[in-house]
């Protein structure tokens, strides 16, 4: 049977899947503040947009020094593909495949357009008390913002009665999400953050937690203004996640990937997350997958956790639909990773 013809016979209904991950689609669009058009202010505002470009797609503040990329340095405008204004912002759109063939060039590694999708608990407090900022409000505007300008993808709760009852800075401070997971599964998202923010003295700061499977980050930020601290926050999540799902060229290598419980839908996001992984899609057989990918171990348990997948001890029976079940299985190669839904 051709592969394409294998492929339509794992058709599922689409909603089957829950969606996890989620691709970031401006991932190349950076938006700079500039005080106005002149050519200085405009060279110096792509210069930012630069840093913050590279920044979002290695986790890494200092991957711009890098001296392979000097000469975009010198002119980053050999990578945008155009530049308008808009208010007193300069936005850049960069040519993805340029500039990752200078990132790959320079040798540092990247994280793909597809991330955890974090569900975020913020609640700022005051003198008047504490308010939970949901979707929709104006107070929602500076995380967004500063969510498109880390390059992660950002949801927040609707803030409704339950929700305000739930989000308490007791339960945002707990070192556990245990009383805000309840009130989080509508959303699907990948991970949790909570964020207690306040200002004190003209100046606004912050303690967050960040939750992603069974592991956990927090630290501290602070801003000049809410904008600021939005930024620092997610700019700190951004440093945090990125370890886990950049490819690091030289630290991967050829890796089979066997997938059992596939459908249609489930091609198709396995396909959106191995994109990184330059995958190639070898046989179909039954509801089993196996793909060709270049990545190691570490990165592709990190992002297929992203889909819920599961990895099946390498002492455990061979993936095999067809396969007849066998007394003492033999233990997988050490080039072959197995996964299931």
């Amino acid at each position: 049977m051709r592969l394409s013809a294998r492929l339509l016979a794992l058709c599922l209904p689409l909603f089957s899947l829950p969606v996890l991950g989620e691709t970031v689609d401006d991932l190349y669009q950076v938006r700079e503040p500039v005080t106005s058009q002149q050519p200085e202010e405009r060279g110096a505002a792509l210069n930012r947009a630069l840093e913050t470009l590279v920044l979002r797609l290695t986790g890494d503040a200092k991957a711009v020094q890098s001296p392979a990329l000097e000469g975009v340095r010198q002119d980053p405008q050999q990578l945008v593909s155009q530049y308008v204004y808009e208010g007193d912002s300069l936005v850049a759109d960069f040519d993805p495949l340029t500039t990752e063939n200078k990132l790959r060039q320079a040798g540092l590694p990247m994280w793909g357009a597809n991330r955890p999708a974090i569900l975020t608990w913020w609640l700022n407090s005051g003198v008047e008390g504490a308010t939970l900022i949901g979707d929709g409000q104006e107070a929602a505007a500076p995380l967004r913002q500063a969510a498109q300008h880390r390059g992660l993808p950002l949801r927040l709760p609707l803030a409704d009665l339950q929700e305000q009852l739930v989000a308490t800075p007791e339960n945002l401070a707990a070192s556990q999400p245990d009383a805000l997971q309840p009130a989080s599964e509508r959303y699907g998202a990948d991970a949790l953050l909570a964020v207690q923010a306040r200002e004190e003295g003209g100046q606004w700061q912050a303690e967050w937690r960040l939750w992603l499977g069974d592991s956990r980050e927090q630290g501290k930020a602070q801003g000049a203004d809410q904008q600021a601290l939005a930024d620092a926050v997610l700019l700190a999540v951004s440093e945090r996640l990125a370890p886990r799902f950049v490819v690091k060229p030289g630290a991967a290598g050829a890796l089979t990937l066997e997938v059992q419980g596939a459908d249609l839908a489930r091609y198709a996001e396995l396909e959106r997350l191995l994109e990184p992984f330059a995958a190639r899609l070898q046989r179909v057989k039954g509801d089993q997958l196996v793909w060709q990918v270049n990545a190691s171990a570490e990165q592709l348990r990190a992002q297929l956790g992203l889909a819920g997948l599961q990895e099946v001890p390498a002492d455990a029976a061979p993936l095999d639909a067809g396969a007849e079940p066998q007394a003492t299985p033999a233990p997988a190669p050490a080039n072959v990773m197995r996964f299931r839904w």
